[in-house]
């Protein structure tokens, strides 16, 4: 089996793209990123699905992006939108997020023999972040290629985006046919120290919304009645 390096939240649309990858018939290796977000709840959210989905290895990387601020997820002092999903990029947005986690998966990719980066962008139902689109992805697999020794010997990488072009009610469908417990995933911008959602935030709402379009109940935990 080949690995694959997966960048794994422990949301939703994560844990549905390592299902795809271990359905692909990769040896999955799971990254996250702890990176100052408001809670930890998805990160201990991203433990219990890799073990759930088998992933044959799993590593928690830290750094201090609420150094910088700049988004709601990463300063205390900005709000987390909960009046609904609105048009443009929210202050949930975090600068260059995806870039560093992308060039952090990359770099264990390459320590791993790996030429496969699974993440779990999606331009669909999404909040409009610049760095989930498929110009992105295209743009920063250009550049791994470039950048890389293994790359440049001739192991061409490639950044896979499964989820790019899915609705939230696709992917939740393709998710269920591969065995994904969403009962262990936390998707909430403000989730507590439980990891119970909030149902207002933009992707409790999205999620929310998705669930009920793929017909399929929905197993969030929320801390506030719905």
């Amino acid at each position: 089996m080949q690995p694959a390096v997966i960048l794994l939240s422990g949301g939703l649309d994560s844990a549905t793209t390592l299902a795809i990858a271990r359905e692909e018939g990769f040896a999955p290796f799971c990254l996250s990123i702890d990176y100052g977000q408001r809670h930890g709840a998805e990160l201990v959210a991203a433990a219990r699905v890799a073990a759930s989905l088998g992933a044959r290895g799993h590593r928690t990387v830290h750094i201090d992006m609420n150094q910088f601020g700049g988004s709601a997820l990463t300063d205390p002092g900005i709000a987390v939108p909960t009046a609904g999903v609105a048009p443009g990029i929210p202050v949930t947005y975090v600068p260059a997020r995806n870039t560093i986690m992308l060039s952090l998966a990359l770099a264990w990719a390459e320590v791993l023999g790996s030429r496969h980066i699974f993440v779990g962008v999606n331009a669909v139902d999404y909040s409009g972040y610049p760095d989930c689109r498929p110009e992105f992805i295209r743009a920063f697999e250009n550049m791994a290629n470039l950048a890389t020794k293994a790359a440049v010997e001739g192991a061409q990488l490639h950044v896979r985006a499964p989820l790019i072009d899915m609705t939230k009610a696709e992917i939740i469908r393709q998710g269920m046919k591969l065995g994904v417990d969403y009962g262990l995933t936390v998707s909430c911008y403000q989730a507590d120290v439980q990891g119970q959602a909030c149902g207002v935030c933009d992707s409790c709402r999205l999620r929310r919304a998705g669930f009920e379009a793929a017909g399929v109940a929905d197993p969030t935990r929320y801390y506030s009645p719905q």
